[in-house]
């Protein structure tokens, strides 16, 4: 068997990423089926206490629902915006010097951090430079305003 080329690499990545995905939202798919039919046994029940149960739990799959369908919408845009920074060549590359052991090295991360600061501060609706800045926080560690970025780019590509 021949060995795998590199540029085939990303895209089986990108796939076992989406298959894990899909296979993660079914599981929470049957969870909340399974909780809608609990509380709607609850509801049934005719006592005032289980009804206010089964109101309860009934509104957590919805709160499900539209977690999830959010995310997957966040997701399709974001992948989007990728295409169209890769086809412009304006993708951000990850080429930040990392440890033996993979991980990033803080201070090269927080180097890149500022200069992705500075553009989206000096570009604020540019919905390219808030991409690059929400990678700049995914590298320098900063998950949750990472996403906030990647919000915000995507508020601003769909507004264009």
């Amino acid at each position: 068997m021949s060995p795998t080329p590199e540029s085939a690499r990303p895209a089986r990545r990108w796939r076992r990423g989406l298959a894990g995905a899909i296979a993660l939202t079914a599981l929470l798919g049957l969870y909340t089926v399974l909780l809608a039919s609990r509380g709607l046994a609850l509801v049934r029940t005719g006592e005032p206490v289980g009804i206010a149960l089964g109101v309860a739990i009934g509104v957590l799959p919805l709160l499900g629902v539209w977690f999830v369908v959010s995310e997957w919408r966040l997701a399709a845009q974001v992948q989007r915006m990728a295409d169209e920074l890769a086809a412009d060549g304006a993708l951000p590359v990850d080429d930040l010097p990392r440890s033996p052991g993979g991980r990033i090295d803080r201070a090269a991360a927080r180097a890149a951090f500022a200069g992705a600061r500075a553009e989206a501060q000096e570009h604020d609706d540019d919905w390219a430079a808030w991409y690059r800045l929400a990678f700049a926080y995914d590298a320098a560690g900063d998950r949750r305003r990472a996403r906030a970025g990647l919000r915000r780019a995507a508020a601003l590509y769909r507004a264009r």
